[in-house]
């Protein structure tokens, strides 16, 4: 038995986050951990605390002080010379893949004029804010924001650079929570987003995407100089759309091409993380909101190989 008013907090559903506590007269004086939390997870923890304060014998008046240690965000960009070879869906695959691993994920849909992760992440959910602070908005494990959560669905951007780059660090600067990780997706090319991202958020390293067909390649190669000339590592090149399994026979074909992507890494000396198959599977569960790497089978299994390939390379970077 113990005459501590207080006592009961300690076994509090949050009581893990309850560094001190102490009665002055009938003040209840809290100081908790709010590492970790969005803005307004932080402001649940507060009043969640407080009511269970407030309902103890004596306490008239609580005071909680939050304090949170500091979150280190790696910031990867995946990127492409060109589009239309799958970038944003293997965005999003990889992304909830590295939430399945364990790490604590956010994305950032920058392809601003064509925004998709939305779509891809089955949310119409907007964003909700403290302030002028974004609170990106959660789905399958993935801290989302994206454009396309600000915006009628189908309306025209019509912005120019210095709109799109203000847009982009508006979602960049946004309360990430936990996110260690935060993966952009980039739009295709080499224009002021890629920019304003290099010089607002220097990526740990970006990932280039790639179809094994000719002219994806050359664009990619372009996507590389960009990079290399503002000193971001390129972590590795993907190969997407490699090879189709016909849902009828079985067989394989490369309508494509195949390798083209893993000979180009060869010949600049970069890292080749993984080959994903053409499929109508992932397309189908992309349309519909349901990314393929939530769910068993060898779709996921390819996300999850890439997303152990692009830890392994970000370790090696922290290791240089």
């Amino acid at each position: 038995m113990t005459d501590d008013p207080l006592a009961p907090l300690d076994t509090h559903l949050h009581a893990d986050r309850l560094k001190s506590r102490r009665l002055e007269g009938k003040v209840a004086r809290l100081l908790v951990d709010a590492s970790g939390l969005d803005a307004l997870e932080r402001r649940a923890l507060e009043e969640d605390l407080r009511s269970a304060a407030l309902a103890l014998p004596g306490v008239e008046e609580v005071r909680v002080g939050l304090t949170a240690a500091k979150v280190e965000r790696t910031f990867v960009a995946i990127a492409s010379g060109k589009g239309g070879v799958g970038k944003s869906t293997l965005s999003a695959n990889l992304a909830v893949a590295l939430a399945r691993l364990g790490h604590e994920v956010g994305l950032v849909d920058a392809d601003i004029y064509g925004p998709s992760q939305p779509r891809l992440f089955g949310t119409d959910e907007k964003p909700k804010a403290e302030g002028k602070t974004l609170i990106p908005v959660s789905a399958h494990g993935v801290r989302l924001l994206s454009v396309g959560q600000l915006v009628e669905p189908g309306t025209a951007l019509a912005w120019r650079g210095p709109m799109a780059a203000g847009a982009l660090n508006q979602l960049l600067e946004a309360d990430w929570g936990a996110a260690k990780i935060i993966l952009i997706d980039l739009p295709p090319g080499t224009g002021d987003v890629q920019l304003s991202l290099i010089s607002k958020a220097r990526p740990a390293g970006a990932l280039i995407v790639s179809t094994p067909q000719d002219l994806a390649l050359i664009d990619a190669t372009r996507a590389i100089d960009l990079f290399g000339k503002t000193d971001v590592p390129v972590l590795g090149i993907v190969e997407n759309m490699a090879g189709f399994a016909c849902p009828h026979c079985g067989e394989t074909s490369d309508p494509f091409g195949r390798g083209g992507a893993e000979a180009s890494a060869a010949e600049l000396g970069l890292p080749f993380l993984g080959r994903l198959p053409l499929s109508a599977s992932i397309r189908v569960a992309s349309d519909a909101g349901a990314p393929p790497a939530a769910e068993e089978g060898p779709a996921q299994d390819a996300f999850m190989a890439l997303a152990r390939a692009l830890l392994e390379q970000l370790g090696s970077k922290r290791a240089g």
